[in-house]
């Protein structure tokens, strides 16, 4: 039988790829899910497993090529010629099927999602010798965007760690190993080596670097050792050679170096901790900085009398509560508030793609959630087909899995336009950054009471600013003041929204 490999979804708005490297040849035993080649988009580097177990057949599409999703890559031949036993795991090649219980199984790094191609181990739960389950959590992972918990792949001991607390790995790295008894144990560290030769031998080999890198690089008249490589184990890749060309041209690639510390005193030294950062926190920083690089980012201002929506809230949350069983809070206000005013604004719905502006027909909302880890916003996709109820069920999961680090990547990409509410932290007012590619991005603040004139007399009302961050070169002041208005006269008015107006 025959399976054929073909081109995996490359992302949003991606409709080819270059093909990078191949890490199989024809004849070459494979196993399920083996990373069979590399792809590589303008955006990100794709690797494409193997669909089937067997024997690698032909190589339709060799390195250099561009292809399209779902094109032909090769095909693998599946039946008795296939070599089953290495297409299993390296490290259990010569173990009998009888023998599962007492060999010794990898500990490997799970799917970490599309785009993310390495990690860092944050935390082991176990040590060498500890005796665990299994899908007992062994260690956590954290990527630039989520936390990942790696289960054991089966019960036994733990005999060894080979990615220690610290350690950056790949998206194929072994991180350990457990043997499911005595016996396992002691041929556990005969085991290792064959799982760690590939990794010695491909320090020790010339690196093929991607084809559209080395391109880059002549055209550039960069020295390959100029250019740190960020694919699969150390490779080259289009876009590093694009940041080594835009480090040199702006003669600021460390700042660090362009920018030292002040003086410390020893006294002060002794007191001070340094901790290095976070991918998490990494990531965020340089998108924000990104953002604020690229976009012309402008902000404008209003505030919102929040009366008429805390009456509403106040009459129908306990009804509410029980008939969907979740709390009816202020952000499906918010939400449907926004959907609202982006029908009629939706060019704040909209990106900017080279030198084309996409509209969104649909609302995919972003809703930035503070996490012991950082900020993250998961997305409420097809916010603009939900009710309240939905809303606030969507919003409640996501917070959660938010805050416990289960966030998945998907969960995280596609949205057209964020709410920040920097009010439950106690904010009056701020200026939210753009969550690029989005257009837009709207700061909730904290509501407090405040004099206001109304009809001619001085009333206290409970009042909230409110914030829009805008793309300026797509969205105009009239666009974004508009778009605030609206946001401002449905929820001083809920009315509106159940008619539409």
């Amino acid at each position: 039988m025959t399976t054929e490999v073909r081109v995996p979804t490359l992302g949003e708005s991606v409709t080819e790829a270059t093909v990078a490297t191949w890490f199989k040849k024809p004849g070459d035993p494979v196993a399920a899910d083996e990373m069979l080649c590399e792809l590589e988009t303008d955006k990100v580097t794709v690797e494409v497993p193997a669909p089937a177990a067997g024997t690698m057949g032909e190589i339709v599409a060799a390195e250099g090529e561009t292809v399209g999703v779902d094109a032909l890559l090769a095909t693998i031949t599946e039946g008795e010629g296939a070599a089953p036993a290495p297409a299993k795991s390296d490290s259990k090649a010569a173990a009998p099927a009888a023998e599962a219980s007492d060999e010794a199984v990898d500990v490997m790094v799970p799917t970490l999602g599309e785009s993310v191609t390495e990690a860092t181990v944050s935390t082991w739960f176990k040590k060498v010798g500890d005796t665990v389950a299994q899908d007992e959590m062994l260690c956590e992972l954290e990527t630039d965007k989520v936390s990942v918990e790696v289960p054991a792949p089966a019960a036994g001991v733990l005999t060894e760690i080979t990615a220690a607390e610290g350690a950056t790995v790949d998206a194929a790295a072994k991180l350990g190993v457990i043997s499911g008894s005595a016996g396992a144990a002691a041929s556990a560290p005969a085991a290792a080596p064959a799982t760690a030769t590939p990794a010695v031998a491909s320090g020790g080999k010339d690196i093929e670097d991607a084809p559209a890198a080395k391109k880059a690089m002549a055209e550039a008249g960069i020295n390959r050792d100029a250019v740190t490589g960020s694919g699969r184990d150390g490779r080259v890749m289009k876009e590093d050679v694009a940041k080594a060309i835009a480090a040199g041209a702006n003669a600021a690639p460390a700042p660090a170096a362009a920018a030292p510390r002040a003086p410390v005193s020893s006294d002060d030294a002794a007191r001070e901790e340094r901790v290095k950062m976070t991918r998490l926190r990494q990531t965020i920083a340089r998108r924000l900085k990104d953002s604020q690089n690229t976009a012309a980012m402008l902000t404008t201002f209003n505030e919102v009398d929040m009366t008429e929506v805390m009456a509403l809230r106040n009459e129908y949350k306990d009804l509410f509560l029980k008939k969907h069983g979740v709390k009816l809070g202020f952000m499906s206000f918010f939400t449907k508030a926004c959907v609202h005013a982006l029908k009629e604004v939706p060019e704040v719905n909209a990106e900017i793609d080279g030198t084309d502006v996409v509209y969104k027909n649909f609302v995919h909302m972003g809703i930035a959630a503070g996490t012991p880890t950082g900020l993250v916003v998961p997305v409420i996709r097809d916010a603009d087909a939900m009710s309240f109820a939905e809303i606030e069920k969507a919003i409640a999961e996501k917070g959660a899995r938010a805050r416990d680090g289960k966030l998945s990547m998907a969960e995280m990409q596609g949205g057209t336009f964020t709410i920040s509410n920097g009010g439950v932290y106690g904010s009056l007012m701020s200026s939210p950054i753009l969550n690029p590619p989005q257009s837009g991005i709207l700061g909730m603040h904290k509501i407090q009471d405040r004099p206001m004139a109304i009809n001619g007399e001085v009333v206290i009302r409970p009042m909230m600013y409110l914030a829009l961050s805008y793309d300026h070169r797509i969205v105009d002041g009239k666009g974004a003041v508009t778009f605030l208005v609206r946001v401002k006269e449905a929820l001083e008015d809920p009315r509106r929204l159940l008619m539409d107006l």
